[in-house]
């Protein structure tokens, strides 16, 4: 594609995501660090774990953007006594059929894992393979996922009763890990205004304005833009310093349990891409890893019992590491 195609594709991209977030306004108050979080993640081809408090629009944020999206969308509501056929499907037998497959809710473009911690570790780890390969199997067949294929999952953190932990190997699927907070006074009293408990989803009109040829054409879109090899040493530096804080002189580094994994510069490397093209720029700075840094890490390093008694969280220990890495 010439230079300046590209660049007016651009500029295409940015009215579009414009147009995304307007509609998003429409019944979602607020959370715009969220939502640009959110489309990051979807132009990055990645799945997106979202983490607040009960009510405060986790699950309704997602369906607006599904819907928004004009894709598939599935809502699986985790509960303890969930199995993984109710997720992926069964294989059935009927005489005048034979032997069949029942697909589960996984075969969509959007699936809602709502309140994924409270599933039991079997169900958890029966998405690995669809997050990873983008491919189930039942029974004795394996089928591809729809594409694209977006995993968004909420957890609610401060309910430990009747939840399970995920297993470190699936935190580690998500790209990105998203804090939805609280809104301040004057977007709650739009909150009260726009009241989705007295209004049904249906009546805000919603329109999809995207579909997933041209989600797909975003994807391949990020992918060319430029990143020059001083950032990759910077991204690489990073996620370097924690696991050896000390080379960096990050004194909150001895509250470090475990540092991140070569998955966390992967996702740092396409997100930071991602986030110069809803930037509009064909090029990665510095700022556009910065910006992604959090989401990136905040799941994927672990304080120690030390740094819990006393408070220290991942995102002190980011904010550190990102003051004490040289940048190009």
């Amino acid at each position: 594609m010439p230079k300046d195609s590209f660049e007016q594709n651009l500029v295409k991209y940015g009215e579009m995501l414009n147009l995304i977030r307007n509609e998003m306004a429409k019944i979602v108050v607020g959370q715009n660090l969220v939502i640009d979080a959110m489309l990051r993640g979807i132009i990055a081809n990645s799945h997106i774990l979202v983490e607040g408090v009960p009510g405060i629009g986790k699950t309704l944020l997602i369906r607006t953007l599904a819907k928004i999206m004009g894709c598939e969308f599935k809502r699986i509501q985790f509960t303890p006594d969930l199995l993984p056929s109710d997720i992926m499907g069964i294989s059935t037998y009927e005489k005048e059929r034979g032997f069949y497959v029942l697909k589960g809710p996984i075969f969509a473009n959007f699936v809602l894992a709502d309140e994924i911690n409270r599933a039991p570790p079997k169900v958890q780890s029966a998405l690995l393979e669809g997050m990873q390969e983008k491919q189930v199997t039942i029974g004795r067949e394996t089928f591809e996922l729809p594409n694209p294929f977006f995993v968004m999952a909420t957890q609610n953190p401060i309910e430990n009763l009747g939840t399970f932990p995920l297993p470190e190997a699936q935190i580690d699927r998500f790209m990105f890990k998203v804090n939805v907070v609280y809104p301040n006074v004057d977007e709650e009293q739009m909150i009260l205004k726009q009241n989705i408990t007295i209004n049904k989803f249906e009546s805000y009109n919603i329109k999809p304005l995207m579909n997933p040829e041209k989600i797909l054409d975003l994807q391949e879109a990020a992918k060319k833009i430029f990143l020059h090899e001083k950032i990759e040493k910077y991204i690489v530096s990073i996620v370097d310093a924690t696991r050896n804080p000390a080379k960096y002189d990050v004194k909150l580094g001895k509250y470090l349990e475990w540092g991140a994994s070569p998955r966390a510069t992967l996702g740092i490397f396409i997100g930071a891409k991602a986030e110069a093209l809803m930037d509009g720029k064909n090029f990665v700075t510095p700022f556009h890893v910065k910006k992604v840094i959090t989401d990136v890490l905040r799941h994927r390093i672990t304080i120690n019992y030390e740094g819990q008694t006393e408070g220290i969280t991942t995102e002190n220990v980011i904010d550190e590491i990102l003051s004490k890495v040289p940048i190009p």
